[in-house]
Formats: structure tokens, sequence, C-alpha cells
């Protein structure tokens, strides 16, 4: 337990601490340290891509797959919508009423930032996921992912490596706590808004998931449909929102920007939590260096590494520029007066409760329920190719992990086990430190790729 607390700490306390105007310090986690200088060097090797490349992210996805005979059962887009139930998830909601609640408008801003610089390192992660894939004896198509990569550059053709091992356990530890959460999570918002006893949400929800975890292709297909409806729904809740309160924009707009530069913090000894807030939220949300979503990258079937590259970057951005943004725009336009003293979730119910009174409520137990259950659904899907690494191609492990999965899910729901979430953070934390040292030496790789796609593939 004691070694527990210490990694846990390393990873996530304050390292470093600068002072700032006004009273105030930035304390810096290893977390962030490691995560946003990468970022920014990933940014720099692929000159600037989230902003440059943009236009050919929309390209790839409305792109129409010219075989249709391949029998991979994971497409490119497909393998985008399985890594964005994953970042679309209670992220979008509890993250970004935290980063809000502790940090102000302001913290809006640093997940902006933060998305734009994690864009260019989710870009490295993909393509070199692409370009180390292998293929899937048991589900058909490809795999692949750190663990993959990290085998090839540390050990070459040896059996396994001890790296790539650690990785793929610290995957498996992370979404066994992750599963607690979404268990908790909406079996929670289902007692509140509709008074269902977590018994029942428990025994339903886990049958729900069993039936679709355990059956061999069906999670993509599930998630195929969930994704775009739940992500839709929400927008267009946000999009009426807006609409409903078009005069205040520029307002909330020039708070945002205003309280992001500690103007009004800075007085008050606050502009670290500004920062600091937006900035962990913005990496938690939308997972890029930790390794997560380069697992959905390497099933999907593209025609060239960079295109996979492409997606997961365009990934990034709908997950924090656009979902986390609807969530702070229902938050910024409801009455700061009426918000005062709410936090976590009481702060975003009663924001729901402002812009459609009672139906409110319900729109967020159900929000909640598609973005949590998506993510179930999506980790179970990353962890796949990590189970395979580490026991081989059989499906008795990969039906025991699913079970484990279920189990904690239902468990979730019945209670809280702080320590089993904790867990989860030391496993995505545990992750970025084992992808990092493999993702910086060979990002060069994923830099000639994009230079060849530029080169020779790109439509002029």
């Amino acid at each position: 337990m004691a070694l527990f607390h210490f990694v846990y700490n390393l990873l996530w306390g304050d390292l470093v601490t600068i002072p700032l105007p006004g009273g105030s310090s930035l304390g810096l986690s290893l977390m962030v340290l490691i995560l946003i200088p990468a970022g920014i060097f990933c940014t720099i090797i692929t000159r600037f891509l989230p902003v440059r490349l943009f236009p050919e992210m929309i390209r790839v996805v409305m792109e129409k797959n010219v075989d249709e005979e391949k029998s991979n059962p994971v497409s490119g887009i497909e393998a985008l919508i399985v890594s964005t139930a994953t970042r679309v998830g209670m992220g979008n909601l509890v993250g970004v009423v935290a980063a809000v609640s502790a940090g102000g408008a302001g913290a809006v801003f640093w997940m902006w930032v933060t998305a734009i610089v994690g864009s260019s390192t989710a870009f490295v992660e993909a393509t070199l996921a692409q370009m180390y894939k292998q293929k899937d004896p048991l589900y058909g198509g490809f795999r692949g992912g750190p663990a993959y990569y990290l085998h090839s550059l540390l050990h070459g053709k040896k059996r396994k490596s001890v790296i790539a091992i650690l990785f793929a356990f610290s995957g498996l530890l992370c979404w066994c706590g992750i599963s607690q959460v979404i268990g908790n999570s909406v079996a929670t918002a289902f007692d509140n808004a509709f008074r269902v006893p977590p018994m029942v949400t428990a025994v339903i929800l886990s049958t729900i998931a069993a039936v679709i975890i355990l059956r061999k292709n069906t999670s993509v297909k599930v998630l195929d449909i969930v994704v775009p409806v739940m992500a839709g729904f929400y927008l267009f809740l946000t999009i009426f929102v807006i609409i409903n309160n078009f005069r205040l924009i520029p307002g909330v707009f020039r708070r945002i920007l205003t309280e992001a530069f500690g103007l009004r913090q800075a007085v008050a000894g606050g502009m670290g939590a500004v920062i600091m807030n937006g900035v962990k939220r913005g990496l938690f949300s939308n997972e890029a260096g930790s390794g997560s979503a380069p697992c959905a990258a390497a099933a999907g079937d593209v025609d060239h590494p960079v295109k996979s590259g492409l997606l997961q970057s365009l990934g990034v951005f709908i997950d924090t520029i656009v979902i986390c943004s609807c969530t702070a725009f229902v938050m910024l336009l409801a009455p700061e007066d009426m918000l005062s003293g709410l936090s976590g979730m009481d702060l975003l119910q009663k924001a729901m409760q402002y812009h459609f009174g009672y139906a409110g409520e319900v729109f967020i137990a159900i929000t909640l329920w598609l973005f949590s259950f998506s993510t179930f659904i999506g980790v179970m899907f990353y962890a796949r190719s990590n189970v395979a690494y580490i026991f081989g191609d059989n499906w008795t492990s990969q039906t025991i992990y699913k079970v484990i999965g279920i189990i904690n899910l239902f468990i979730g729901c019945l209670a809280t086990y702080t320590f089993v979430w904790d867990l989860g953070d030391l496993g995505i934390g545990l992750m970025t430190v084992f992808n990092m040292i493999a993702l910086i030496p060979m990002s060069g790789e994923a830099v000639a790729a994009l230079r060849d796609y530029e080169t020779n593939w790109m439509k002029k």
C-alpha cells in the first residue's frame, strides 16, 4: 500500500511549484511535465499538423471505402468511433464541470490549448500503432498499440518485452478501475433522475454489457450506432441553448479569455488553478499520449498509416473543442449567482434545469448513461490487444478479462471504492510513462510516414 501511494503521488502529485502573480502558484505533476512538452515536441516536428492539415482530416473522414470486400471487421472510421467512445465519456461531463468549478471559465481556454497540442501527440501514436499492427487471429482484421511498437523498439523479434508487458498490464488495471467509475456514475444519475434502485441498474447494465462484449465483434457495431447518436443528441441540446441565449455568447467568450490569463484571478491569487485545472482536465479527457486510443487506431483498415493518425488527431478535436465546449457553454450561459457555491454534477444539473426545467435532469441522466456505457464498451475493445500480448491468442484469457470488467461494472453500481478508482488513475499514469519511452524515439518514423503521405498520397 505504501508503494501504491508513493507511485500515485509521483505520477499525479505536484513535483514542481512555480510562484505566480497575486500570491498563487502553479503546481506541475509528472503527467503534465511529460505530456505538455511531448505535445509541443510533436506539434513542432509535424509542423503544426492540427491546424495545417485539418482540411485533410475532414477529407479522410468523408472518404469512401473503395474496397467493400475487405475482411477486416474494423474500418478507419470505425476505429475513430471506438476511440471517440472512450474519449467522449465522463470526462466531457464530470471533468469539464470539475475544471470550471475549480478554475473558473478561463479553464476552458486552457482545455482548448491542451487539445491542439494533444492532437499532434495523438497523430504520432496512432500512426505508429498502424505501422506496427499485426494480424488478429481471434477477431479477424488487425490489432496493435503501444505494447506492440514498444516490443519492436526494445526487443525486436524476441517473444516478449518487459516494458511492453508493463504497459499492457497498466492498461488492463486502468480499464478495470474505469469500469467501476462508470457503474457508479450511471447508477447515481438514474437514482437521482428516475429513482431507479442501484441494484436494478446494476443488473440491467451488466446484462446489456455482457450481451454486447461477450460476442465476437458486436462492440464496434454497437458503438457505430451509439456514438453518433449520443454526440449528435448532446450537440443538438447545446446548439439549442446557444441559440436561445445568443445575445450572451460574446460575453461568455470575453469571460473565458479574460479569466484564462488570470486578469481577474491573479488579483485573487487563483491564476494557477485556472491554468492547471484546464490543462489537467484536457489531458484526462482527450487521452492523447496515454496510449489508449492507439489500441483502436491499430485495428483500423486504412491504406496508409497516416490516415489513421489524422483520424485520431481529429478525435481529440471532437472530444475537447466540440463536446467539452458544449458542457462548458451550458454552464457558462446560466446565471453566475444561481450556480454560486455549487460544484461537480450538482452544478451541471442546476445549469441544465435552468435551460430545460426538470427535463434537464433527465437529459443529463440519459447523456451520462450513453457517454459512460460507450466508454465501457470502448475500453473493453482496447483491452483485447493488450490481453493478447500478455497471455497469447486464446479465448479463455479474453473472456476472463471481459467477465472481470462486467463484475467491476456491477460492483461500481452498488458502492464507491475510491481505492479502485485510484488504481484507474495509477494505470493511466503508468501507461503514459511507458508509452513515452517509445513514442519520442520513434516519432521520426511517424514524421517520415507523414512526409511520404503529403508527397505521394495527399490530394492537392
